[in-house]
């Protein structure tokens, strides 16, 4: 890039990085680089880019005073350095800079400006008031490595039916595991995006990565299935958030995105006083969209259901509500499996609670049958073999 009679430095937190990183590698494309400020009017006007849907402005507007004042000395053609947790991992060069209204902003982006939202409570604390727009790289690895993953997949199996699942598996249940199977009849491969928020709420990314694992690698037909990790941020809110999984799976290489008709951004939505659909913001993204029904599991049909295929009635239902799963877990209680696999609890829970057995071994060998030899188990072995004796059923 070229240089600059001055250095400035901008401090970025790990969303604003992430965003970045997605669209160099042009995986919400056409989106390719920040916005200018014509452009960014014409969006929130239009909520079009380049004749396709998008739903907002993507600017960098990094909030803080010593940010502000940086962001106010810089003159067109000015080299920025931009640092995260003060590492640099990147730099701008600067084509414009102008201001933005953050509540209008946090509008495009949430469709409110209240603050008792979670995402506005969130995101108005790392707004500035200031944009700057120019060309930039950064240096995310995760992203790069992502998409060169995908794509070596797909020529690896010569995939042409590609579909995209987006899941927090928060933490992976039997409907989930319904849903993967029925993407894979109809796919050469599926690319399995699991969702890896900024927060500390639920299950840590690793724990829910290798529940899913476990289910693929046991469970599943090789080669079939790859998970990547989709960092989530700010921008993935509301009905915002299916337009943009709708690009990344197209430009990753998917030609059809799955996803549950319970999904938040599904709905209907006003627009320019018009009614709209998430099937009309994505029909100029060139990704087929399907959607799939809820499962639960009816206690008179004695397996899992669509709810709009089941013939009793609601009380015969049993859900598969997230939450309340992720409290079992929480408390350490294995899930029935009639909820979550044993393989899957069991990699969940020796993964939060280790070294939860003063003598898991002695344990083991007093309460689990076996042929007779001295073996070693590991906790997943004990949480495996205690559900199955929570499902024998001779003496109930």
């Amino acid at each position: 890039m070229a240089s600059s009679k001055r250095n400035n430095q901008l401090h970025i937190d790990a969303e604003a990085l992430s965003t970045l990183a997605l669209v160099q590698e042009g995986l919400i494309s056409p989106v390719e680089t920040l916005m200018t400020q014509e452009e960014a009017i014409e969006v929130r006007k239009t909520k079009m880019y380049k004749d396709v849907a998008f739903p907002f402005p993507f600017l960098l507007t990094p909030g803080g005073k010593k940010n502000e004042e940086c962001l106010k000395s810089l003159e067109k053609g000015d080299v920025v350095e931009l640092f995260n947790e003060g590492k640099q991992v990147g730099e701008l060069t600067v084509e414009e800079t102008f201001h933005i209204d953050p509540i209008e902003r946090l509008k495009c982006i949430y469709g409110t400006a209240d603050e008792s939202h979670p995402g506005v409570k969130c995101t108005i604390k790392r707004l500035g008031r200031i944009a700057v727009t120019g060309e930039y790289r950064v240096n995310y690895p995760l992203i790069t490595a992502s998409k060169k993953m995908v794509q070596d997949k797909i020529k690896e199996v010569n995939a042409k039916n590609v579909s995209a699942l987006m899941l927090a598996a928060n933490p992976l249940n039997r409907a989930h595991e319904r849903i993967i199977r029925q993407t894979l009849d109809q796919s050469d491969l599926v690319v399995l995006f699991l969702l890896k928020p900024f927060t500390k709420d639920g299950l840590r990314y690793d724990v829910r990565y290798d529940a899913i694992l476990t289910f693929i690698e046991n469970f599943l037909p090789n080669n079939k299935v790859i998970i990547v990790p989709l960092e989530n941020s700010y921008i993935f809110a509301g009905y915002n958030e299916l337009i943009l999984d709708a690009l990344v799976a197209k430009n990753y290489g998917c030609n059809r995105l799955v996803i549950g008709k319970n999904h938040a951004g599904l709905g209907l939505f006003y627009d320019n006083n018009t009614l709209n659909s998430i099937f009309d913001a994505t029909k100029d993204i060139d990704i087929e969209v399907n959607t799939f029904e809820e499962y639960v599991y009816c206690n008179k049909c004695r397996t899992l259901v669509s709810t709009t295929t089941c013939p009793h009635g609601q009380h015969h239902h049993i859900h598969y509500h997230s939450p309340s799963i992720l409290s079992l877990i929480k408390e350490g209680m294995m899930p029935p499996s009639i909820l979550v696999r044993r393989e899957v609890s069991a990699s969940i829970l020796s993964a939060m609670f280790p070294d939860r057995f003063e003598n898991l071994q002695k344990i083991y060998d007093s309460l689990m049958p076996n042929d007779g030899l001295m073996e070693e188990h590991t906790e997943e072995d004990f949480y495996i073999n205690l559900m199955g004796l929570y499902q024998t059923t001779s003496l109930t």
